[in-house]
Order: structure tokens, then C-alpha cells, then sequence
């Protein structure tokens, strides 16, 4: 039946589409219907210092490990100058493997001398990167789809990459930016858009950015939240809070959230039936951190609104957990 809904979101979909761009290589699950992602965060390369080569060894340790079909880097990669030279050197030890890579920005990585728009374009001259050309934005927000195992036409996930901003704007409101109220409108035109390219299904998502969201400290503080892996630190979360959360639960696509930020955190909590999830601290000891130095993992499975994460670390495999199925108390299920 062609209803006002229908049609409103057939005009999102032309809409939206005017932002789609030509991602290459094209990511897709394998045959065996899985599709792997590592998230390294919050790297806080320094140039020239002997404390960061052991984040670049973390890197290559997990990577030789896991040999992902996707890294994604959710923000602070660089914490010195020169900035330029900081940024190539980490992101080449994905890209000289011919990995595809795309990063999000943090609110350290333009403070080394170099914008976000300089970074941005630099990134986007390295190999295997799939950004997207930024326009006029100097750091845009974007999609990604990942493809069918038997057909390289269909979507069948989304991966939501956003930028979520540095440092508030408003004067008399202290701490980190939050997602602007356009950022908030343009998830839920592009989650709108494929869900009625989709049979008006939402596809199964998650999102990556860099500073975590008001309700991260909401969920942990609740006692009925199942929350697995380390808290060691309150979320360093925005004092206002824009909605973004609510776009990602009324539009029914994210199945989890995945942020860095707070160095001593790398647990995941359910909340609403989104999973509000952490990396695991990548750099060395150029700043604060207490938990060994690893990196997240999470694989998607094809078909399923569901997904395995768990955390690497040289001492081995930690918080190996299933997306909802760990989450869940077992009475809830049952209802």
C-alpha cells in the first residue's frame, strides 16, 4: 500500500542520495557471511617519540591477528607536530597492507598544527581510504555500506562514520561539543533513505565516533544495565545533549555505538537495546592510561541483526561477547 509514510520516505531517499558517493574498493561480507572490523582509538601518535612505537607495534600485533576486511579509527591518532608526518605514519601501517581504512576525528587531532580540513585531504591522498570527498564541510559526516556475500548490488549493513566535534560552542556551558542538531537530521535522512531502499526494513548498522554520548554515564549508572569489560572512568560525555541517541532508537537501524575518548574505559552497556560500546586504548604512554594499549574487534554477521566484539590484547582475547544474546538477562528473553 502506497501510504504518506511510503512516500515520504521514497522523497528522503532521492533526497539523500545527492550525498551517496562511489566507495572503493567496495567492502562486502565473504562467503562465510562475516564481515570484520578493528577499531583503533585514541592512538596519540607523537612524532619522533620512542613511548609511541608501541602503538604502532600494537597496531601491526592486532593486525597480523585479526586480519580485518575494514579499520576504522575513531579519533586523537596524533598528539604533537608535525602533525602531517605523525598522521602518515600511522595510518600507513593499514594502508602499506592494503587495508580499507576510513578515520574519524577526535578533539586533539587538529590542535598539532593542521585543520581538519588539511588532515581530512591528507588522509584521503593514502591508499585504501574510503573517504568520501568532504565538500565544503571540513569534516563530513558518512555511510558505508557493506555488500551482500552473492550479491555485490544489495546492501546489507550500514557502517555510520561521524565527527562529534571538539569542545563546547556556547559560552557558560564547559566540557566537549555534542552532535549538532544538522548532524541529527542528516543520520536520520540517511537511515530514512536506505531503509526504503531496503523494503522499508531497517538494515542492521552500527555507528563509530569519537566522544561518547550523554547516555553512555545513564546506562552505566543503571543497575539493571548489563554492562561488560572495564569502566575505570565517568564518560567524558557532552553536558547537552541533542538527541542523537533517539534519532539512532527511533529510526531502528543501530545495533551499537562504538567511541573512544576515555582512556581508561573499553566496556560496552546495553541500552534500549543499543549496545553503547568503547575501543580499547591504542597509543603508548604519551598521555594518560592505565589498561594495556589493544584494540577492539567486532564482526558483523550477514542477515542477522546481531555481531561478536571483543577486545585484543598482547596477553590474548578478553570480553568475547555476542550482540544482544550477552547483553541480555535470560528472564527478559523469555517474555
Amino acid at each position: 500500500m502506497f501510504t504518506l509514510r511510503t512516500f515520504y520516505l521514497f522523497i528522503v531517499s532521492l533526497f539523500s542520495c545527492i550525498f551517496c558517493f562511489a566507495q572503493s574498493p567496495v567492502l562486502s561480507f565473504n562467503p562465510k557471511g562475516t564481515f570484520k572490523i578493528v577499531q583503533f582509538t585514541d592512538v596519540h601518535y607523537q612524532y619522533g617519540n620512542k613511548a609511541s612505537d608501541a602503538a604502532l607495534e600494537c597496531i601491526n600485533r592486532v593486525l597480523d591477528a585479526e586480519q580485518p576486511d575494514l579499520v576504522v579509527f575513531t579519533g586523537d591518532v596524533i598528539y604533537a607536530k608535525p602533525a602531517d608526518k605523525g598522521m602518515i605514519k600511522v595510518i600507513e601501517q593499514v594502508s602499506n597492507r592494503k587495508i580499507p581504512f576510513v578515520l574519524t576525528f577526535g578533539n586533539h587531532d587538529d590542535e598539532q598544527g593542521m585543520p581538519r580540513a588539511q588532515l581530512y585531504d591528507l588522509i584521503r591522498q593514502m591508499p585504501y581510504n574510503l573517504l568520501p570527498d568532504r565538500g565544503s564541510a571540513s569534516s563530513p559526516d558518512y555511510v558505508l555500506t557493506v555488500k551482500s556475500s552473492s550479491n555485490s548490488q544489495k546492501d546489507a549493513a550500514l557502517l555510520y562514520c561521524m565527527d562529534s566535534q571538539s569542545y563546547s560552542p556556547i559560552k557558560g556551558v564547559s566540557g566537549y561539543a555534542w552532535f549538532t542538531f544538522d548532524q541529527v537530521n542528516w543520520y536520520r535522512q540517511q537511515s530514512a533513505s536506505y531503509t526504503v531502499r531496503n523494503d522499508n526494513q531497517p538494515l542492521p548498522a552500527i555507528a563509530f565516533f569519537h566522544i561518547p554520548l550523554p547516555e553512555y554515564n545513564e546506562a552505566a549508572a543503571n543497575e539493571n544495565a548489563i554492562l561488560r569489560g572495564t569502566r575505570m572512568e565517568k564518560a567524558c560525555a557532552p553536558q547537552l545533549n541533542t538527541g542523537m541517541f533517539a534519532a539512532m532508537k527511533a529510526s531502528g537501524d543501530v545495533m551499537g555505538t562504538f567511541v573512544g575518548h576515555d582512556h581508561d574505559n573499553d566496556y560496552a552497556v546495553m541500552w534500549k537495546d543499543i549496545l553503547l560500546a568503547y575501543g580499547r586504548y591504542t597509543g603508548g604512554n604519551t598521555v594518560y592510561n592505565h589498561l594495556p594499549n589493544g584494540a577492539r574487534v567486532i564482526e558483523l554477521k550477514e542477515g542477522a541483526r546481531t555481531f561478536t566484539t571483543w577486545i585484543n590484547l598482547k596477553e590474548g582475547i578478553v570480553d568475547h561477547t555476542v550482540y544482544p544474546d550477552s547483553y541480555v538477562k535470560d528472564d527478559w528473553k523469555k517474555r
